[in-house]
């Protein structure tokens, strides 16, 4: 199989997942139904490798991204003969093949039941609490799946995704703080992830800018966020466009006064020539990866290029305000 299928699918690009899922009938074909492990039976089976299981479950999620859900239908029904359908991950798996074929909301909560049955007979399932909680998402029923999710972290405190997905859904009810909260217990977990760090800025910015009257630690622990994030990574887009947003922002909307006074934490809200300073930074370091991204220059093109177009529009949004 592709060595693409070795990496988990959600990381793969929208033009790699449909490449491997016009090739999925052939890999397929290729591939022998029969799988075994064992020595006396390779006279007529292939051998398994580690990789091996990996893929097919790749496979198969790349081909529900595209709609072959014939071929996702065989990576499953291989997987079932090797591990079994009580195999947890593959009830899981088997969810998610279900949730893609379904025709409407109807059917959806017909697998939303059928989780819940699984979990009533087994609440330390881990793989269905997960798809409960996604398709509780996709379904609208977001209060209870915030419920259900703090009731995961409870039982799970070390699951970084489950802390990050809860931030998401209290983002999206405008609840900031308890979302802060969520991406603090992320990087307790990972305390190197530039991108959570930066994601932890954007909340606290939105938090800065919804009126409340913490605005001033917000926004100083938003610079701080951000600050780290490309401190870790020095060419990460979302950190410096943080950053410049930021920056902007208590230049032009904080009174001096507050800005040399102390946040409720206790630290110091960085001068007005240190914000100036940061502010020069972001700009130039936006304005390089802008234009190498834009030329196409090797090892510049990682970039999303809906993030580039707005660092671009943020950009010349500051130059028009110099100019005038």
């Amino acid at each position: 199989m592709s060595s693409s299928l070795s990496h988990p699918p959600a990381h793969l690009p929208p033009a790699v997942a449909l490449q491997l899922s016009q090739q999925a009938p052939v890999t397929l074909r290729s591939t022998p139904s029969v799988i075994s492990s064992y020595s006396f039976t390779t006279l007529w089976s292939a051998a398994e490798t580690p990789e091996l299981w990996t893929e097919y479950e790749n496979l198969m999620l790349s081909c529900l991204r595209t709609g072959d859900e014939q071929s996702a239908g065989v990576c499953l029904e291989r997987l079932t003969e090797r591990f079994g359908a009580e195999n947890e991950r593959l009830m899981a798996l088997r969810g998610l093949f279900q949730e893609a074929i379904a025709k409407d909301d109807a059917t959806l909560k017909q697998v939303l039941e059928e989780y819940e049955t699984i979990l009533t007979k087994d609440p330390s399932n881990m793989p269905v609490s997960k798809r409960r909680i996604a398709l509780l998402k996709t379904l609208g029923k977001t209060t209870e799946a915030i419920t259900a999710l703090n009731e995961f972290v409870d039982s799970s405190p070390t699951d970084a995704e489950a802390w990050a997905e809860l931030a998401d859904l209290y983002v999206t009810q405008g609840m900031y703080p308890q979302a802060i909260f969520a991406l603090e217990e992320v990087l307790l977990i990972t305390p190197y992830a530039w991108n959570i760090h930066a994601r932890l800025g954007e909340v606290l910015f939105m938090a800065g800018s919804s009126g409340d009257t913490s605005t001033d630690k917000y926004l100083a622990e938003a610079l701080r966020r951000f600050c780290r994030s490309i401190e870790l990574c020095d060419d990460y887009l979302r950190g410096y466009y943080g950053l410049k947003l930021t920056t902007n922002k208590l230049l032009t909307s904080l009174p001096q006064a507050s800005r040399q006074s102390k946040s409720d934490s206790g630290l110091p809200i960085p001068d007005i020539k240190t914000v100036e300073r940061l502010n020069e930074t972001a700009t130039a370091k936006l304005s390089e990866i802008v234009r190498r991204s834009v030329s196409g220059e090797s090892g510049w093109e990682g970039y999303e290029n809906a993030e580039v177009i707005a660092a671009k529009a943020l950009l010349d949004s500051g130059a028009a305000k110099s100019i005038r």
